[in-house]
Parts: structure tokens; sequence; C-alpha cells
């Protein structure tokens, strides 16, 4: 085991305040929104925020996939404070405001890039019985640079703390450059590069990007359907999801003293991980799953938090597990105050 100490776990992404209310059926025709579905906010969309915050019971929650993702390993490993570090743009905005003080309670060492030219990105879950359509506002999210924010010497300096890095494939549509800096930094120190497919649309439409990264990347994560549209776009010619892993294992790396790893997870079927093993998923009654939203951003959080810690992959997977089983039973990404993980 590693002694743990601040800033060992470094993410970086898009920070999104969740808002999230029960609506009902009128609410989703009026802004053309299917039950359960994610979709990014177009100008239709604008009035929705304004008109959900007014609904007499609205929460609030820290959100964004690889924020979601260190704010669970930071739960899960409760002490030290600040194992986690994150980056990522918001406004000067009272939203930007209620993110920073949901990433202080959830421990996590937030560093955000503030500007003012954009309000503070959200995510609006509209819940109407077991589902919830979420409708995301990247706005500040966007905004991120490198050059004013990444580059300066206090902020590296806590990039250059960390010993295993996450971040999820959304990035690639903000600052590519960012991450890229980061990768090769993580590679030339022979530390842990973790990325995520993260959506279909990333490896369709940032291609590009996505296999600049890739040769840097220690450990991919991705569900069967980002599988199974990476394989596509790379002509791997198989839909066999540890055939994809094993391809996608394979591709050109650039640290050859680490093998690279690839896990995907397959809702309540095995994830599979390479070298080639299928881990059970943890049972669970159908009827206990309130809201599968952030069950992936807590699979990785569960996996980092027993990653920082050297343990592994089986244990990692196993932590992994547990989390997006709490995550599943609660609205929104959320958690009890202590973990009951042994």
């Amino acid at each position: 085991m590693t002694t743990l100490c601040e800033n060992i776990l470094f993410g970086m992404g898009n920070p999104l305040l969740d808002i999230s209310a029960v609506v009902d059926k009128d609410f989703l025709d009026k802004f053309g929104l299917k039950p359960n579905d994610q979709i990014l906010a177009e100008d239709k969309h604008k009035a929705l925020f304004a008109e959900i915050v007014k609904r007499n019971k609205v929460e609030y929650h820290a959100g964004g996939s690889t924020q979601n993702s260190v704010k669970i390993a930071q739960w899960m490993i409760q002490k030290p404070h600040k194992v986690a570090t994150f980056f990522g743009c918001i406004g000067t905005d009272r939203f930007g405001e209620i993110l920073k003080k949901k990433a202080e309670e959830a421990h996590v060492d937030a560093r955000y890039y503030e500007q003012n030219e954009e309000p503070t990105g959200t995510c609006a879950a509209c819940i109407t019985g077991d589902n919830r359509s979420l409708v995301a506002n990247l706005a500040a999210a966007n905004c991120y640079k490198k050059e004013k924010h990444l580059d300066l010497d206090s902020n590296w300096e806590l990039v250059e703390k960390a010993k295993v890095y996450y971040i999820a494939g959304f990035f690639l549509t903000v600052s590519p450059e960012s991450i890229l800096k980061v990768a090769k930094h993580a590679s030339d120190n022979n530390k842990i590069f973790c990325m995520n497919l993260s959506a279909p649309f990333i490896s369709q439409f940032f291609k590009e990007p996505l296999m600049k990264v890739m040769p840097y990347v220690d450990i991919l994560f991705g569900n069967e359907t980002e599988a199974a549209t990476f394989a596509k776009e790379q002509g791997f010619e198989t839909d066999d999801i540890a055939e994809i892993a094993r391809k996608t294992q394979n591709l050109p790396k650039e640290n050859t003293r680490r093998q690279r790893v690839v896990v995907f997870t397959q809702g309540k079927d095995d994830t599979v991980a390479t070298v080639v093993t299928m881990f059970p998923v943890v049972d669970i009654d159908q009827n206990d799953i309130v809201d599968t939203n952030g069950a992936g951003d807590a699979f990785v959080g569960g996996f980092l938090s027993a990653l920082v810690q050297e343990q592994p992959l089986e244990e990692c997977i196993r932590a992994g597990h547990y989390a997006a089983n709490v995550i599943i039973k609660r609205v929104g990404c959320t958690f009890p105050e202590k973990p009951n993980f042994h």
C-alpha cells in the first residue's frame, strides 16, 4: 500500500453544475425532450434552465464526467482530503460559486480557471419516474485555456505532484493540447495516464485528437456501446468485446514500461479487462435501481481510488463495481457519508 498524499490523483475536464428536478411529460414535450436521453443544449433549450430552477424542489450537484470520477475516488479514500486535484473552466457567477462550494464539500482540490465571458456550464436533469433526460450546456467548460491555466507554474506543479492522471474523452472537444501536455508528462515520467472513450461521438467526430493521445494511454475505459463504435471507426472488423479490448491494447504505445490495460463495462453484464478476464458485477435487484446516470463515472472513481493505492487490477475493478453499485441506487452522482467497502 502506498501512503496517500495530497494531489496524487489529477483530473481535468468539463465542470458542470447538475441541476435536477422532477418534471412532468408536458415539460419534456415543451422542450422536445425524450424521457431517457443525453443531449447538448440548443437555442430552444435556453429557457429550460431558467424554468427548471423555478421549480420547488431543485437539487444541485457538482457534475461533469471527470469531476464526478475524482469526487467518487476521494469519497472512497476518505482521508487524507484533497487526494484529488481537478482542473476545468467555470464562470464568475452564482453557479460557479455553488460548484466551488460543492467541490470543497467533496474535499477535492478544485483549481478552476475562472472567466467572465461565458456562464458556468450546467446540466439539467429532468426526472420523470425512473427516467432522466439530460441537457448539457457546456458554456464556460468550453473556454478552458492551456496557456492561461495549465501552463502557469503554480498549476503545473500540481500536475507534477500527481502519480495517476484521468481525463474523460469529452475534454477532447475543449482542449486536446492540454490533454497531450499532461499525457506526455505522465509517459516521460512512467506515471499512469487514464482516459475514457466517454461517448460514441468522440470516437466518430474527434478521432484525430483521440488517436494523438492514444499512444500515451496506460488505462482506457469505456462501455460496450463506446467500444463498438471505437472498433468500427478503427476498422477492427469484430464486434466481440474481448477481441476489441485486445486490439485496443495492442495499438501503438509510447511508454513500453507499462502495458496498456483496457477496461470495458457492460452494464449488468461482466466487465471485460485485458489481460482478458471477465469480472462479474455486483448483483442488484433491478427494483433497487433509481438512476443509472453517473454509474460509469462512479465505476472509474472507485477504480482510481484503488489504483492510486497501487492495488492489483482485480481490486481496482472490485472497487469500481462497488462504487457504481452505490450510485445507481441514488439520484444523481451522489453518495452516503462513508463507503462500506472492504
